[in-house]
Order: C-alpha cells, then sequence, then structure tokens
C-alpha cells in the first residue's frame, strides 16, 4: 500500500510550495489512521532533504516517487521509493530509509545492533542500512511480480542530519556486512547520493515500477508450522525486521553471558497477537542449539507442540523431537541451572501447578527459571483464557527477586499477522470493548473480514477456502458440550443450531493434529487446538457467551459449556464474591474470543448466535467500508485535479 505516490518533477512542487507534509499527512490518515506530530515534522525535514538529492537533472522528471510503502503482510512502511529503468531499459526501484539521527554509538556482540537517542532517551535499535536491507529482501521475498519481472531493489539509507565522525559508529566496521548491502549516507552527502541513485535510475518510468510493485502478486505468507524443519536445518525463512531483530540479538547475547559466567538471567518478552513471538522462539532455539548451549522451547498448550513434532517427523529422530519441545510442566524436579537456555512460548498460559490434577510441583514461572541459566518468556498477558493461567510479567519479575535473576523487559509492536494489521487488532479490541483504541473507525482493509447471516454460510465459506491448501478452520467459543461418547467420532454433534439445521462436531480427541490434518476443516476448534498457531482464514461462531445490549457487549459464563475447564470454579467464587467472579468471566471472554478472531493472516469470518451482536459487528464493518469509500473518491478527485493541472 502506498501513502503518496507522484512522478518526481511533482513531488519537486510540492516541497517548494510547501504541500508535501499536508499531502502525506492527509493520505496517511485516509489509508492508515491518524499519526504523530513527530512524524509530520520528519516528513516535512526529510523531504526537504530529498527536494536537495532529486534536484538534479540527471534523475529523470518522470521517475516514481513514493512515500510510506507498506510491506506485504507487516506494519512496516518504507520511507521513500524512486522508480525508474536502469541503462538496459529493465524495471528498477532505490529504496532509501530516511533518518534524523544526529548521533549513534557502535554496539559490540549484537548483530546489525546500534545505540542512538529515540524519543529523547538513548536505546538500541537496528542498523539503518540492516533495516533498508531487511524491508528490501522483505518485499523481494514476498512481491511476486518483483521476482517474476526481475525489478531491481537497491536500498540505502539517508542520515541527512548526521555528521561523520572520527572514529564513526555509523560506519564502524562491525556493520560492514550491511553497509554493503545498503550503502548509507550522512549529512554531506548529496552528490553522493545523486551518483548513488542515477547508477540505478538512467530513465523514467512514470511510475510504472511502482504500480508493479504496489499491485504485484503476493506470494501466500509463510506459515511457522511449514517452515519448521528448514528452520531447524539453519535455513533463513523468516527476515527479522526492526523490534524482532532487536529482541533476537539481545537474546543471544543474554544467553552467551550465562553460558559463560553462569549468572541467571531472564528476558521478559511482551507482543500481542500477530507479533512473531513464535517465530522468534524457534530462531532462538536453533541459534542457541548451534552455539552449542542446552536450549529447550517450552508451551503450556500442547496444540503446537504436536504440530511442530509432526512436521518434523520425517526429518528428525523422534527423541530428539522430544528434547528440543517440552510441556511447561517438565521441569518440577530439575536441578538449579540444569540447562543453558529455556525458550518459554504463550508464558501467559503458565499455571502455578502441574499435571493432570494440577497437584504437581510449587509454580511453572518459578521452576522454569529455576532450572536454566538463562529463560526467556514471551507473554501477551491479554491471552489469558484460563482459570489456571497465572503467568504474568509481574509472577515472573517476583521469581527473577527470590532467584537471584537479573531480569530485562523488551517489546514487540510489529504486526506479521491478519496482513500485517495493526489497525485490525485494535478494531477487534474497540469492538470487543477490551479498550477503547484509535482504531474505532476501522483499519486498513487489506484484510478481509466479513459478518455472515448463518453457520451454514460460513462452513461453506470456509470449506472453499480450504480447497486450496488446507489451511482454513472453523472456530468457536466454548458454548457447546463436548459429547464424551462422540469424542473420537465427526458423525456424533457437539454444536449444533437447530434454527439453521447446523449440526458439527468438535475437534476429535484421536488426532493432536487438528491444525494441520487433512479431514480437520469438518471439525470445529476450540481456543485450546488453535491457540499460537495460524491459519490463512478463519471462521468463528461466536455463542451465547457474548451478546450486545444497550450499546454494550456483555459477557455471560453462564452459556459456556459444562464441560468447559477453564471457568472451573467459577461458579464456586460467584456465590462468594460474584463482583470478582464477573469480571474475571469478563476477561475470560472476551480474550478468548480476540485470540480466536486474530488467527487468521488474510481473513476471518464470523457467525454470532445473538443476533444483536450480529447487527452490530456488521455496523462496525459497514462503517469502516463507508469511511474507505470516501477516502477513495477522494483520492480519485486529487488525482484527477493532477492530472487536469499537468495539461
Amino acid at each position: 500500500m502506498l501513502v503518496y505516490d507522484s512522478t518526481k518533477s511533482a513531488f519537486l512542487d510540492d516541497v517548494v510550495n510547501d504541500a508535501i507534509a499536508d499531502k502525506i499527512y492527509e493520505r496517511f490518515r485516509q489509508k492508515i489512521g491518524k499519526t504523530t506530530k513527530s512524524e509530520i515534522a520528519s516528513w516535512n525535514n526529510s523531504m526537504g532533504y530529498m527536494y536537495k538529492v532529486l534536484n538534479d537533472d540527471r534523475i529523470p522528471k518522470d521517475a516514481g516517487i513514493a512515500i510510506e510503502f507498506r510491506i506485504p503482510y507487516t506494519s512496516k512502511r518504507v520511507d521513500f521509493i524512486l522508480s525508474g529503468k536502469d541503462e538496459k531499459g529493465e524495471n528498477a526501484a532505490v529504496v532509501i530509509e530516511l533518518k534524523q539521527w544526529s548521533s549513534a554509538k557502535e554496539v559490540i556482540g549484537k548483530d546489525g545492533i546500534i545505540r542512538t537517542i529515540l524519543n529523547g532517551r538513548q536505546v538500541d535499535t537496528t542498523h539503518p542500512s540492516y533495516q533498508a536491507w531487511s524491508y528490501a529482501t522483505h518485499i523481494e521475498d514476498y512481491n511476486e511480480t518483483v521476482q517474476d519481472r526481475k525489478i531491481s531493489l537497491t536500498p540505502c539509507a539517508y542520515l541527512h542530519n548526521y555528521v561523520k565522525q572520527n572514529p564513526d559508529a555509523i560506519t564502524h566496521s562491525t556493520y560492514d556486512y550491511y553497509l554493503e548491502k545498503a550503502p548509507v549516507f550522512l549529512k554531506g552527502d548529496v552528490i553522493k547520493l545523486r551518483d548513488f541513485i542515477n547508477k540505478y535510475i538512467k530513465y523514467g518510468d512514470n511510475k510504472e515500477t511502482l504500480y508493479m510493485i504496489e499491485n504485484g502478486k503476493i506470494r501466500p505468507s509463510k506459515s511457522l508450522q511449514d517452515a519448521l524443519s528448514s528452520m531447524l536445518e539453519g535455513n533463513r525463512e523468516f527476515i527479522m525486521l526492526d523490534d524482532q531483530k532487536l529482541v533476537y540479538e539481545t537474546a543471544i547475547q543474554a544467553g552467551e553471558k550465562s553460558y559463560k559466567d553462569s549468572k541467571k538471567r531472564v528476558l521478559i518478552i511482551e507482543g500481542g497477537p500477530g507479533t512473531g513471538k513464535s517465530v522468534l522462539a524457534i530462531n532462538l532455539l536453533v541459534e542457541l542449539t548451534k552455539r552449542n548451549l542446552v536450549c529447550q522451547y517450552v508451551t503450556k498448550n500442547s496444540a503446537p507442540r504436536n504440530v511442530y513434532a509432526s512436521k518434523l517427523s520425517g526429518s528428525m529422530r523422534r527423541t530428539r523431537i522430544d528434547n528440543l519441545f517440552k510441556g511447561s510442566g517438565s521441569y518440577i524436579n530439575t536441578p538449579r541451572n540444569e540447562f543453558d537456555a529455556l525458550i518459554v512460548d504463550e508464558a501467559h498460559r503458565l499455571n502455578a501447578k502441574s499435571g493432570m490434577f494440577k497437584n504437581l510441583g510449587e509454580n511453572q514461572i518459578k521452576e522454569i527459571i529455576n532450572a536454566a541459566k538463562f529463560s526467556i518468556f514471551f507473554i501477551d498477558e491479554a491471552q489469558k483464557i484460563d482459570m489456571s493461567d497465572i503467568g504474568s510479567i509481574d509472577g515472573i519479575k517476583s521469581f527473577c527477586r527470590e532467584l537471584d535473576a537479573e531480569y530485562d523487559m523488551m517489546r514487540l509492536e510489529s504486526q506479521f499477522r491478519c496482513n500485517g494489521s495493526d489497525g485490525y487488532i485494535a478494531w477487534v479490541e474497540d469492538v470487543l470493548q477490551i479498550r477503547n483504541t484509535a482504531n474505532s473507525d476501522g483499519f486498513e482493509l487489506d484484510y478481509d473480514v466479513q459478518v455472515l447471516d448463518s453457520p451454514i454460510d460460513l462452513s461453506n465459506k470456509i470449506f472453499e477456502l480450504n480447497k486450496k491448501n488446507n489451511k482454513a478452520r472453523l472456530l468457536a467459543g466454548y458454548c457447546w458440550n463436548w459429547i464424551r461418547e462422540g469424542k473420537n467420532r465427526s458423525d456424533i454433534h457437539d454444536i449444533e443450531i437447530k434454527e439453521y439445521d447446523f449440526a458439527m462436531s468438535w475437534n476429535l480427541g484421536n488426532s493432536t493434529t487438528w491444525a494441520i490434518d487433512p479431514d480437520s476443516v469438518n471439525q470445529i476448534g476450540c481456543i485450546h487446538t488453535s491457540q499460537g498457531l495460524e491459519f490463512d482464514y478463519v471462521g468463528v461462531i461466536i455463542g451465547d457467551d457474548l451478546r450486545y445490549e444497550e450499546d454494550k457487549i456483555v459477557t455471560d459464563f453462564f452459556k459456556r459449556a459444562r464441560t468447559d475447564q477453564s471457568i472451573k470454579g467459577l461458579k464456586g467464587l460467584y456465590k462468594s464474591n460474584p463482583d470478582e467472579a464477573l469480571a474475571i468471566a469478563d476477561k475470560i471472554i472476551k480474550n478468548t474470543y480476540r485470540t480466536l478472531l486474530t488467527r487468521g493472516q488474510k481473513g476471518c469470518y464470523i457467525y454470532c448466535t445473538d443476533e444483536e451482536l450480529r447487527n452490530y459487528l456488521k455496523r462496525r464493518i459497514l462503517e469502516m467500508k463507508d469511511n474507505k469509500i470516501e477516502n477513495l473518491k477522494y483520492k480519485d478527485t486529487e488525482e484527477t485535479e493532477v492530472i487536469e493541472s499537468q495539461r
């Protein structure tokens, strides 16, 4: 998605007329949403410098200009792209990462990481050359048109406020690998950057290349479960962007320190759905193991582990798989520092006690920290969906203090699910009234969300989408009992919606890999079989535990199935403390649907048993689409005016 696109000559006019920041902001607001004053100021500043660079007759007047291009499947945006044709007449583009930095300090021991001042404080972040290279590589990886048409993407970075020092941090030899892939230009390098652009852009293309990139066929996004085997063999399957790269390098450095000095360290990584927590966890498992650390990947939920084991079964011995992937209750009697590193995914799902009857051990958080010199906890407290979920940031910190462990906290912000739409997830939270967000009026519509009028329509939609690659699934809230006699029989239907003559079974108990089984589209998954996994498309049935009354989302745990173990003990608590019980139930039910509604990478389709809730969701989606139509009308009018002015 392009926020601003123009030709070089029109861009220069916009800068001269002091209109460039306003135009970028207006289109940004229409397509993405609100932004900050600091970002508007940076547009004003950086575009003035780009005017100096492009005000050169060697750079064609009809070269294409794109500002704020959103990278496929992410929430990341490329600052500036200049397009045209190279000396052979082939389509080409120069990808430019713009920075306002005026100072920096090299960071030794963290590949591709540098230190600078952002938002008034000194922080570690990705080196501009790494950022430019990773963005261009990500576009190449996922844009089929870029590959098929052999469009050349050449990345670089421009730090127009940064004066080169002696010795210099930005150009320090530790960054040579990335500087070679994406050269960096500093203050006073206008002529050098012009020469660099002229080397790759010889002729104008009147935005043709930008159009091809913007409208190019996007390759299906990779899922972790499909890429797992290749990753464990050491192959690069996912390019880490920005905060992912920073978290990864910080974890590697901390793990190696603890390996050498045996000092206990803990890294807490907070991130919402789709921020790449599981991808990072597996990458860290691979790298730390390669560096000879005894390392394990830990989850409470067995569904991801079972899927991973199935995917690896043909390429790895079962004993090795079992040694790499462990349940969170595996460390009850483990001696202190037995492991070099334990990587805990979905740490919000950890329990106090372990075992089938939850009567073993003391506390899983404490046991994991005790068992490893270095432990990593990936956590999203808004994905707690069970009364027994005790994983919390405060709880981890408390046991760090008790066990004399240093701890650090980091946060993942970037979005790699829901077509990279941060806005969609924020919109879901706003719609469910989990929290008020800036996305109350919608999000960019690259992500397909629809409310359907019947469960039949919903299931037919998912059946059709699943034919392509077996990556569409039906999910539901836990409002229907799991019939004991039908546990392993799909002909016994647990879920019935009689007014539509709709009947299906829950996922069968005789398979632990429902998410990837070829016939499991004919069964409906629950939160326990889908959390921690992802699909291309999901169809979500919202049951009677969530409804809409008097402009409010209402939760009702009494409508949950009696076989639902996630609220075990809640009715007893309700008798003694109804306010506390209702507050816990409200959080569990909303978190459950937030999780289900964000399992799809490309789209989510919804049916609600409550008609008022169905109408409310339809209204919210319609309002969002109306806003989109108005924005498109505005863009068409604006482009017509530009064309008329150029005649």
